[in-house]
């Protein structure tokens, strides 16, 4: 029997890389997340509190592992987060300094910790925003400065779950290897197979939201854009679910009789290929932002395995398991 390799959950959100890191075979020995309704969450499912602000962690005291996994803020890089930045007349990207810049902590853990391997993950957008620019200073950081040999790739989850989602996956060696991105192929269910067969009243917009959605989409049509709502095909996917889910549905909305409806959080839950085991113990709004902001589970499980895989039949090294 193989002893665990052990992994420290950086931006550890609800816990969505730890299960995947967990499930192939890992220990997790530190974690950080400042939001405390996420905490609330994280400590319910894994009996630990995440530590807080990443930015007051000396590195020197995080423990030793192997593999380092993080899903850094990406707000300052995604398309809604940019447009709604700009609109406010505020920094976004690496400019943004309470956000933007959280990726220089990652460095700096890394730098100090060497581990044998690392996972990030944000936003599609993360590549090219500012003209490329932001992507290639995290290529210099991780390639030139810290020495790692990088791969990365856009992956869509709908592969796995009933969901259009993109997002871009950063894999880093201390050493050079022959990793390849998994190809995800699963009997991803449709959307109806998901969904709850009875769901409380209060997920109907009422008749007032459900108008004012429509006057908004019309308004955008009249001028050829396509902001507004979006029923859902049960028989097919859904659209990406944001953190702003929690505002009025408007991207993933359920038909049914005369006003559709929201996903509940479960739901939700499900097309981010949570357990059903997973608890819930945050209000609505709460968790509706906290799936929003989590990964796609099954994808980042299909990726571990196969970082894992390669670090584990490297004969070049010491294996992964030097500290298990």
């Amino acid at each position: 029997m193989q002893k665990k390799f052990r992994f420290i959950d950086l931006f550890a959100g609800i816990g969505g890389m730890r299960i995947a890191f967990e499930k192939s075979g890992g220990r997790c020995v530190f974690s950080s997340e400042w939001n405390k309704f996420s905490q609330q969450t994280y400590e319910t499912n894994f009996g630990d509190v995440p530590d807080g602000d990443i930015t007051k962690i000396n590195a020197k005291d995080i423990p030793n592992h192997d593999i380092l996994v993080g899903g850094f803020p990406c707000q300052p890089f995604s398309i809604a987060g940019v447009s709604s930045k700009k609109a406010l007349g505020r920094k976004h990207g690496f400019e943004d300094e309470t956000q933007g810049t959280l990726f220089f902590d990652i460095v700096r853990i890394i730098r100090e910790k060497k581990p044998r391997a690392f996972l990030l993950e944000n936003v599609k957008n993360l590549k090219s925003h500012d003209k490329g620019n932001t992507f290639r200073v995290i290529m210099k950081k991780l390639r030139e400065d810290l020495g790692y040999d990088v791969h990365y790739r856009v992956v869509d989850a709908s592969s796995v779950v009933p969901q259009h989602r993109e997002r871009i996956f950063i894999v880093g060696f201390k050493r050079p290897m022959d990793f390849a991105f998994p190809k995800l192929i699963g009997n991803r269910p449709k959307l109806a197979e998901v969904l709850e067969k009875s769901v409380d009243k209060k997920y109907t917009l009422t008749d007032g939201t459900w108008k004012a959605l429509q006057r908004h989409k019309k308004a955008h049509e009249k001028k050829n854009q396509g902001f507004g709502y979006t029923l859902a095909d049960k028989n097919g996917i859904a659209n990406t679910l944001s953190a702003r889910y929690y505002k009025d549905g408007a991207e993933i909305l359920i038909p049914q009789g005369k006003n559709p409806r929201r996903l509940t959080p479960r739901e939700c839950a499900r097309i981010m290929g949570f357990p059903e085991k997973f608890k819930i113990p945050v209000s609505d709004n709460q968790a509706y932002r906290q799936f929003g902001n989590a990964v796609v589970v099954p994808v980042v499980k299909e990726i571990a395995k196969s970082m894992v895989k390669v670090l584990r039949e490297n004969k070049i090294r010491k294996t992964i398991l030097d500290y298990a």
